[in-house]
């Protein structure tokens, strides 16, 4: 079984050591020293460009984690190969997680006691908490789903949108062309949609003009999916109230970017949920078996829709 690894922003010591431990009979090549001669899998995370085709066995492509526009996005990706993503249960509790922080700190006006203690004021009268708050998770995935439950449990309003059609008993999810509906229903918008041609500067002025006045931010996709300069723009003209953001257009996020002084925007940097290898790897393996017996595939990539 020889797997390659293209992730030359990561350390991938710790990926090769949990391949070798759950099979040692594995051999794992890491680029640039890859074999392009005999690998048949291939995981990828932020590759090179224009090394896809390359190879002359392969089988299978495996995102490290769970976006894979950095696949579909690359010229040479060789057409009929199959395209994995990784589902893991950690990754939605992490990023779950990461959303609550995200909406307690706006609900709980976090940032003004923050700037009340540096201006040394004991506020009683204000009241503790934004309220009423009608959250939205635009795009309803894995992810977006397991925040949706969990704030659902915790007593929040909350609605979902999909571009397809979904059921859930306890959540309504709008879909399709209700997107205008969506957004005239909420007052804190939570983005967990993958990266697409389509969901390229979805967050933008176009987006922002049809949201309730003093809507906030959260977003925790992909930074292609949101226009800076709008977001900064519709913060600055009472649109929105402000932003909660982990992606970036460009990351690492530039030092020239307004957003590291903007007082309105909270940033992480695109931290809010990482790939757990333990969990990774034998979804890898069995897909590579998968593959080889001619079985269906474990989270394969629909190319027409993109994720």
């Amino acid at each position: 079984m020889k797997i390659g690894i293209i992730a030359p922003e990561e350390k991938v010591e710790s990926w090769v050591s949990t391949f070798n431990e759950y099979d040692s009979n594995i051999n794992v090549s890491i680029y640039p020293d890859i074999d392009y001669d005999d690998v048949e899998c291939i995981c990828l995370w932020k590759q090179p460009k224009n090394l896809l085709n390359k190879f002359k066995k392969l089988k299978l492509i495996h995102s490290m984690g769970a976006g894979v526009d950095h696949i579909i996005n690359d010229s040479s990706y060789p057409k009929g190969i199959p395209i994995c993503r990784i589902s893991d249960e950690m990754l939605s509790f992490s990023m779950t997680n990461y959303i609550i922080t995200a909406i307690l700190f706006h609900h709980r006006r976090i940032l003004k006691y923050q700037n009340d203690k540096v201006e040394k004021v004991w506020d009683q009268n204000t009241h503790p908490e934004i309220l009423p708050i009608n959250i939205g998770i635009l795009g309803y995935g894995a992810l977006g789903s397991d925040a949706a439950d969990k704030l659902n449990y915790m007593g929040f309003n909350v609605v979902g949108y999909s571009l397809n059609k979904k059921e859930n008993t306890n959540i309504k999810i709008y879909h399709g062309t209700e997107l205008d509906i969506f957004l005239s229903k909420i007052n804190i918008l939570v983005c967990t949609v993958p990266y697409t041609n389509k969901t390229h500067h979805l967050l933008n002025d176009k987006l922002f003009k049809k949201v309730q006045k003093g809507t906030y931010l959260i977003n925790v996709s992909r930074g292609k999916v949101q226009n800076e300069s709008h977001i900064i723009e519709y913060i600055d003209n009472g649109t929105l109230s402000g932003a909660f953001l982990d992606v970036f257009e460009k990351e690492p996020l530039p030092k020239s970017s307004e957003i590291w002084n903007h007082k309105k925007i909270q940033i992480t940097p695109h931290n809010a949920s990482i790939t757990n290898e333990s969990a990774a790897v034998p979804q890898i393996i069995e897909n590579y078996k998968r593959v080889i017996s001619g079985k269906n595939l474990i989270n394969q990539v629909d190319l027409n829709n993109e994720y």
